[in-house]
């Protein structure tokens, strides 16, 4: 799993910041690292300078094998709390999407097969797709 750390101009501390990200990141969402090719982190000061509520902002995208990438987003009082936030809110995020893949019991799910469908794609099955007939009538 890789991860890609982007901070706007109002976020200091570039390289102690990167490997704390590195290692929140990949503590809270380690588990699916066979499955995650990349997650891109964004931390942002929204109100740069102006002391405020929740003005630091953490975006994370998850890139996922064979799937739609999964984003989220959380705003806090601090990056530590954004990150957290955001790292739970996408752990919870892959729970739900990546553990309909499997069944109660830990086998592939039918729905394993939706996306790269490796049992084959219904669109190159022989069966003829039909669009309804709309009849109209004539006055």
């Amino acid at each position: 799993m890789q991860i890609q750390v982007n901070t706007d101009h109002n976020v200091e501390g570039r390289e102690a910041l990167v490997h704390w990200v590195e290692s929140e990141v990949s503590h809270t969402l380690g588990r699916f690292s066979d499955q995650i090719t990349r997650v891109e982190v964004h931390l942002g000061d929204e109100n740069s300078g102006k002391s405020g509520g929740d003005d630091k902002r953490c975006l994370m995208e998850a890139r996922i094998a064979a799937r739609q990438p999964l984003a989220v987003s959380h705003h806090a009082g601090s990056l530590n709390d954004a990150l957290s936030g955001a790292a739970e809110k996408m752990k919870r995020s892959l729970e739900t999407s990546l553990g309909r893949l499997k069944d109660h019991h830990g086998r592939d799910s039918i729905r394993g097969n939706e996306v790269g469908n490796e049992a084959g794609d219904a669109s190159q099955t022989d069966e003829a797709v039909t669009e309804p007939v709309i009849n109209k009538q004539m006055s």
